[in-house]
């Protein structure tokens, strides 16, 4: 099978040195992420203002769920061309990706109508202030139009993964991410659009990411160079990835969901517990982001060994990435035990506030083996192709967080402090749950390529 520049064939070799080398550049990507994130909200809270910065928060929580449907997609079509790159099958490549372009275009455009027409009803729900309701409905509805982007660019980079190439989507991510920052700047500040401006520039920017990312494929990856027959639609094809990536979308979307239950319990603890909450919940994206890099690069390397029937490579992966997960954690918890405060004074000044981030944040590193170990079994049964227990895992999640939440900050000695046991008894359920499904050993026998 032909390889260009960045793609590496993960069924040779050492395990433990291809997931280090394919989960960096994963890491790269989410810190960068972040970074510019951070600089978005720069942006609009101090060119803007403090209404419009609240308006673009009040959507991340639709914005991630919208997310979520179709990316959920992208990740199932990801997993199948895996196991056929690893199986050897060039011509079910091709199908996969031909394929792949005309689930993502239908997923993105039925969301972004969605996300467009279903706005108001969506922040009614969520019971927007009135004062910032307009706000938050124009840059919902204006970024509801680059989900189909977004969702064809993930499918772009989930391809090229698949294929062992998770250089080339770090590149399209910052390049993305530095053209969202600069039309921000030139949008807010030279041409004063505000918030429907921050939006215009996030647009812009997923259709960029898309164009370029699909050009590079075509131009030097042979996969994607398709032939007019090869661009026929295949029936086998289609619902595989369907079967794949729904419930991989459902998961997402209902953790998203659940979150923004738990967002509402917190709500009800005041301002400060609210911002101890945003706070604690910033520093732990940035513990969470080796989990998820490895996940991801978990799900390339088992769907590659999976479909050239390497079992005993899989599970080597799985044992080696549990070590990496159990060194990263117990490196943690002292760090957290110990400088949380610190921690948490790089965001805040009020000494209550920074009271109870500290203590949160105790509670939380105990857990974070746990975490970690949702992540690990997460992505060597996602990239064998369980899919069913994709969603499965998401609803015990979804659970353990209500329920958790329900009864915990009920107890009155316990009051807010269940909010952070809720997250820790969550990631320790869901993790033993993901375990228990890895064990039993129902992935070994599944089979999406013949």
């Amino acid at each position: 099978m032909a390889q260009t520049k960045h793609m590496t064939d993960m069924t040779v070799g050492s395990p433990l040195r291809h997931i280090v080398l394919f989960t960096l550049p994963l890491l790269i990507g989410n810190l960068f992420q972040q970074f510019y994130n951070v600089v978005d909200s720069l942006v609009v809270g101090n060119y803007v203002g403090a209404n419009a910065l609240a308006a673009v928060g009040t959507c991340g929580s639709l914005g991630f769920l919208f997310f979520s449907l179709s990316s959920g997609l992208a990740v199932g079509i990801g997993i199948l061309a895996s196991q056929y790159f690893g199986a050897r099958d060039e011509s079910q490549i091709r199908a996969t990706i031909a394929n792949a372009a005309y689930i993502l275009t239908l997923a993105g455009a039925g969301v972004s109508l969605l996300g467009y027409f279903g706005a108001p009803m969506f922040l009614r729900l969520l019971q927007v202030p009135e004062e910032i309701f307009p706000l938050s409905l124009c840059y919902l509805q204006v970024t509801s139009l680059g989900v189909a982007a977004v969702a064809l660019y993930n499918g772009v980079a989930a391809l090229l993964r698949s294929l062992g190439d998770s250089k080339s989507p770090l590149y399209f991510l910052i390049l993305s991410c530095i053209i969202n920052i600069v039309l921000d700047l030139v949008f807010v500040l030279w041409f004063s659009w505000g918030v429907f401006g921050v939006a215009l520039a996030t647009v812009i920017s997923q259709f960029f990411s898309f164009l370029v990312s699909a050009l590079y494929a075509w131009r030097k990856v042979s996969y994607f160079q398709l032939t007019r027959a090869e661009w026929k639609p295949q029936r086998h094809i289609v619902i595989r990835c369907l079967k794949l990536g729904i419930p991989m979308a459902l998961q997402s979307s209902l953790i998203s969901i659940s979150c923004m239950v738990l967002q509402g319990v917190v709500n009800g603890f005041g301002q400060t517990v609210m911002a101890s909450y945003t706070v604690v919940g910033k520093i732990e994206q940035l513990v969470q982001m080796p989990f998820t890099s490895l996940n991801t690069a978990l799900t390339s390397f088992a769907g590659q060994n999976k479909g050239c029937g390497k079992i005993d490579r899989v599970k080597q992966g799985y044992r080696v990435s549990s070590v990496m997960i159990l060194v990263l954690s117990l490196l943690m918890i002292p760090f957290f035990w110990f400088w949380g405060g610190w921690a948490i004074r790089c965001f805040v000044k009020e000494p209550e506030v920074i009271a109870i981030g500290a203590t949160a944040l105790r509670i939380d590193c105990l857990f974070y083996f746990f975490l970690g170990m949702i992540y690990v079994p997460r992505g060597i049964l996602n990239g064998c192709g369980d899919a069913r227990f994709s969603l499965i895992n998401g609803m015990a999640e979804v659970l353990c967080r209500i329920l958790f939440a329900a009864l915990l900050t009920k107890l009155s000695p316990i009051g807010f402090w269940g909010v952070w046991l809720t997250q820790g008894l969550t990631w320790m359920v869901t993790g033993l749950v993901c375990i228990h499904r890895y064990r039993r050993g129902l992935w070994q026998h599944l089979t999406l390529v013949q």
